[in-house]
C-alpha cells in the first residue's frame, strides 16, 4: 500500500511525490510499468481505475505518444519493404499532402472531424480517394501493432465535388486511322501500333527488350517494365518485374505488329551507330531516344500532344480530342471484345488476375455498336 507525505494510506500502487503530486504505478498487458500522475488522491484514484479497466478491455494501446509522421516512416520501411521503390515513392506524395495538418498529432488524439477537415483541403475528390487509402492501410497495421484500437480513416467522406465520372477515351475507327496515317514517318508509329495492336501497358512497351521479342514464333514475351525514379536530379530508370503473376504473359504478334518491330529493329541499329554507349543495363531495349537512352513517359505524352495538335491543324474540318497512352489499351480491349474475342482469352492478353477487372475497366460500349446491337433486336430508325 502507498503512503502520502504524512503518512496516509492512498491504496495499492499509489504514492505521493515530493512536490506534492500523486502518481500511480501498474503492469499493464504489455508487460511495461506504466505512471500516470494526479493532484489529488481523487483525481489520482479515478486515473488509475480508467487505464486498468482500459488495460483490462484490451482497449489501450502499447505506445500513446507515437505521431502519424512517426507511424508512416515505420509503416513504409517495415510493412511495405516488399513495395516497388515507385510505390512507395507514391506512397509519400500521398502522405506529404497530409503531413502538416495531421503528421504532428499523435496516434490515440487522432479524430474523425480532424481527419475530415486535412481531406476536406485536398484540391480533388481523386486524391482523397488516394489518401483515404493510404490512411486506412496505415491505420489497419497500426491496430496489428497495437497502436490504435480503430481505424477511424474508414470513416472518411472522401466525395466532396462528386463530379461525374468520365467515359474512358475510345479511339474510333476512323481515329485510328486519321492517327496513324498521321504518324506513319514518325518515331512514334511503331509506339502506337504496338499499343493499340497488344494492348500492353506503356512501361510494359517502353521496358520491352530485343530478347523477349520472338520473330520466329511471332511471340512478345512480356516479363517486366520500365520505371523512373528521380534522384535529385538525376534519371535513374530500372527493370521492375510485373506487379503480379498475371503480369507475366505471352502475347502473339500480328502482321503489323510484326512489320514496326522489325523497322524498329533497323532503327535501333541505325542509333547504335552513332550512339554505341547506351544506359547501362539497357543496352538492349526495343524503344530508346535519338541517343541511345530510355524514353521517358513524359516524352511519350508529349509527343501524343504534339500529334493530336497536328492533326487538328491539318484537319480544320474535325476536332480530334486529346488522349493518354492508357487510352490506347482501352480503346484494344474494346475493339477485341467488339470483334468477338473471349473476354477470358483478353483477360490473359491484358495481363489481369480477374475477368472483372477486364470488363469493368477496360471493355467500353461504342455509340455504333449500340446501334448494331438494336438492330438484332428490331429495325432502327
Amino acid at each position: 500500500m502507498g503512503k502520502s507525505l504524512k503518512g496516509k494510506e492512498l491504496g495499492r500502487g499509489i504514492t505521493q511525490r515530493k512536490d506534492g503530486t500523486y502518481q500511480a504505478r501498474f503492469i499493464n498487458r504489455f508487460g511495461k510499468r506504466q505512471t500516470i500522475y494526479g493532484k489529488t488522491v481523487t483525481e489520482i484514484t479515478k486515473r488509475l481505475r480508467d487505464e486498468q479497466y482500459e488495460n483490462e478491455k484490451q482497449i489501450n494501446v502499447v505506445n500513446d505518444k507515437m505521431t502519424l509522421d512517426e507511424w508512416f516512416e515505420i509503416w513504409i520501411t517495415t510493412c511495405k519493404t516488399h513495395c516497388r521503390n515507385t510505390t512507395k515513392r507514391t506512397y509519400k506524395i500521398q502522405y506529404n499532402r497530409l503531413r502538416e495538418k495531421l503528421g504532428w498529432r499523435r496516434l490515440t488524439k487522432l479524430k474523425l472531424v480532424s481527419l475530415q477537415e486535412a481531406f476536406n483541403e485536398l484540391a480533388t475528390d481523386k486524391m482523397r480517394q488516394d489518401c483515404k487509402a493510404l490512411l486506412s492501410d496505415m491505420f489497419k497495421r497500426a491496430i496489428e501493432n497495437e497502436l490504435m484500437v480503430k481505424n477511424i480513416a474508414i470513416g472518411i467522406n472522401p466525395i466532396i465535388e462528386n463530379k461525374e465520372k468520365e467515359e474512358k477515351r475510345i479511339l474510333s475507327d476512323e481515329e485510328i486511322k486519321i492517327l496513324l496515317d498521321s504518324s506513319k514517318s514518325g518515331q512514334m508509329y511503331a509506339f502506337y501500333v504496338i499499343a493499340l495492336e497488344t494492348g500492353m501497358r506503356m512501361g510494359e512497351i517502353l521496358g520491352l527488350t530485343w530478347d523477349c521479342v520472338d520473330f520466329k514464333e511471332g511471340i512478345i514475351d512480356i516479363q517486366k517494365t520500365l520505371c523512373y525514379i528521380p534522384n535529385n536530379g538525376d534519371a535513374i530508370y530500372e527493370f521492375h518485374q510485373t506487379k503480379t503473376k498475371a503480369g507475366k504473359r505471352k502475347i502473339p504478334m500480328t502482321k503489323k505488329v510484326k512489320e514496326v518491330l522489325l523497322e524498329q529493329k533497323k532503327r535501333k541499329n541505325q542509333i547504335i551507330m552513332r550512339h554505341p554507349v547506351a544506359y547501362p543495363g539497357m543496352e538492349n531495349l526495343v524503344f530508346c531516344s535519338k541517343t541511345n537512352r530510355p524514353v521517358h513517359e513524359s516524352n511519350i505524352r508529349a509527343a501524343i500532344r504534339y500529334r493530336v495538335n497536328k492533326i487538328n491543324e491539318e484537319n480544320p474540318q474535325i476536332e480530334f480530342k486529346a488522349f493518354t497512352p492508357h487510352c490506347l489499351r482501352h480503346t484494344f480491349a474494346t475493339k477485341a471484345i467488339d470483334k468477338g474475342m473471349r473476354p477470358k482469352t483478353l483477360q490473359k492478353i491484358l495481363g489481369h488476375n480477374s475477368l472483372q477487372m477486364t470488363m469493368d475497366l477496360y471493355c467500353h460500349v461504342e455509340e455504333s455498336t449500340l446501334k448494331t446491337e438494336m438492330a438484332l433486336i428490331g429495325e432502327v430508325v
